[in-house]
């Protein structure tokens, strides 16, 4: 699929589809659209009324046009509130544009949609985005795929000549986007330790990225008991992955990004029991499958920025070998850990990511995991929690995730609350009370983070849908991608 940004005028396009986006409660026809329902042989009129459409964001309409016209289809999308306009309302409409044409079965298809804050790139990075991610299939896991229809071939945006940069930098998210789909979608017999740091040698041969693969004896050098105590029941090999991009010349900043690994989660021998989802814990890698979608679209993209993508990659799996509830775990910066739940897995291979990442000497840290759900009962399936003590590094990421349309909502760390892991025989335990269970992961996380600005996201809920929304196709959403390379752009 071909998308070109034109000054063509909605009035003078022609092909298959012309999408056109109104606001509500301003739908009359005038200037341009009443010339081009003239054009149409009142066509808009007769499809505004028979549908009574409003404008109401979500909701869309489409009709025939009559034989001899230069346009087979008219849609029309609502927009909402005028003054609601935003980056990700445009993202959401050309979602809705982009399938509604797919089901009219239209190969050419026209956008036109206004510009948002006065800006015209981010106008057609947004458009783009929204249009590539709803059409996104995931057909890896079928014996014949489900769409065998007409495909749509070329789209125009309509008013976004000269914007060619925006959407080719839409089109490396996107590609992002989708891997981190495709890895969170798949099933833990096709994703695993071993093929996640293939995926990982690809990004870096593909993009120019150095990477670092840090075999089990290696990590035992370094120290990474926590990391390895969830491993260790496993019999495929974990892997720590460590890629780096580096832009040409000084960098403006050095950042990192730690993405949780668990490509499945068995719960250990605290084993998860009937009605806790384990048929889903192939999702668990979530957090280090939006890590790798975002060293794909970065390394494309090549800001003046030197980022590091971090994760610790294994299964938390059952056999003689398991960590047993009350070990006593020792994190390579010397903390000691007691086990008192195996399914609190995460945090413990997160504990020695953390410590690593910080000893890179990087400006800041930004670690996101599949990690409790506690975050879903607070925050529901649509939003992320959001924690750290460093309110630039906040609004950064709260500004990355607007743009973004992916949605974050910052938690406290109550410090109060770390009281509820101490343990009796080591520095602290792997789980507090079940109260505030969200925090108390985030706090736990803290203590393997000295001195550098740091965040932790949860991300638990977002990363999958139940059902189409927005620019996502029910299943694996690809979330946070699109935040994590705003907050990466946000100096370059």
């Amino acid at each position: 699929m071909e998308i070109r940004a034109t000054d063509t005028p909605r009035l003078d396009w022609t092909g298959d589809a012309l999408a056109v986006g109104l606001f509500e409660d301003a739908v009359d026809l005038s200037g341009d659209l009443a010339q081009l329902d003239e054009k149409l042989a009142g066509t808009l009129k007769e499809l505004i009324e028979e549908t009574e459409f409003k404008g109401g964001a979500g909701s869309s309409a489409v009709t025939r046009v009559g034989s001899g016209s230069s346009i087979r289809k008219i849609i029309l999308v609502g927009l909402g509130k005028p003054d609601a306009l935003s980056l990700d309302s445009l993202r959401r409409a050309a979602a809705a544009i982009a399938r509604s044409a797919k089901q009219q079965k239209s190969k050419t298809l026209g956008i036109s949609l206004p510009v948002a804050n006065d800006n015209p790139s981010d106008t057609a990075q947004a458009i783009t985005e929204g249009i590539i991610l709803a059409l996104h299939q995931d057909n890896r896991f079928k014996s014949e795929p489900e769409d065998k229809g007409a495909k749509l071939e070329q789209v125009d945006l309509l008013g976004l000549g000269g914007q060619e940069a925006a959407i080719t930098k839409a089109q490396a998210i996107s590609t992002g986007v989708i891997l981190a789909r495709e890895l969170v979608a798949a099933p833990a017999n096709a994703v695993t330790p071993i093929s996640m740091a293939q995926t990982a040698e690809a990004i870096a041969s593909e993009h120019g990225l150095a990477l670092e693969i840090l075999e089990r004896e290696d990590c035992e050098k370094l120290g990474m008991g926590a990391f390895l105590g969830v491993a260790q029941a496993s019999d495929l090999p974990p892997k720590f992955i460590h890629l780096t991009y580096k832009p040409d010349g000084t960098p403006k900043r050095k950042i990192a990004i730690v993405g949780k690994g668990l490509t499945f989660d068995s719960g250990g021998l605290n084993i998860k029991g009937a009605g806790s989802g384990i048929e889903t814990m192939k999702m668990d890698m979530g957090g280090a499958a939006a890590t790798l979608g975002a060293a794909k679209a970065i390394g494309q993209i090549k800001p003046d920025v030197e980022v590091h993508f971090v994760s610790a990659v294994t299964e938390n799996m059952i056999s003689g070998n398991a960590m047993h509830p009350g070990d006593v775990l020792t994190a390579s910066n010397g903390k000691t850990i007691e086990v008192n739940n195996t399914d609190a897995e995460g945090r413990l291979t997160l504990a020695d990511a953390l410590v690593f990442t910080e000893k890179l000497g990087v400006d800041a840290i930004v670690d996101l995991a599949t990690l409790t759900g506690a975050c879903i009962i607070a925050l529901g399936n649509d939003i992320g929690g959001l924690w750290t003590a460093d309110e630039t590094l906040a609004s950064q990421l709260k500004t990355a995730s607007e743009a973004a349309g992916e949605k974050f909502w910052q938690m406290p760390m109550e410090e109060k609350y770390f009281e509820g892991l101490k343990s009796s025989i080591a520095d602290m335990k792997n789980t507090g009370p079940r109260p505030g269970g969200s925090i108390t992961a985030a706090l736990f996380l803290k203590q393997f983070v000295k001195e550098t600005p740091w965040a932790h996201l949860d991300i638990a809920g977002p990363v999958w849908a139940d059902k189409d929304e927005g620019c996502n196709p029910a299943g694996a959403t690809g979330y946070p991608v699109r935040t994590l390379v705003n907050w990466v752009m946000s100096d370059a």
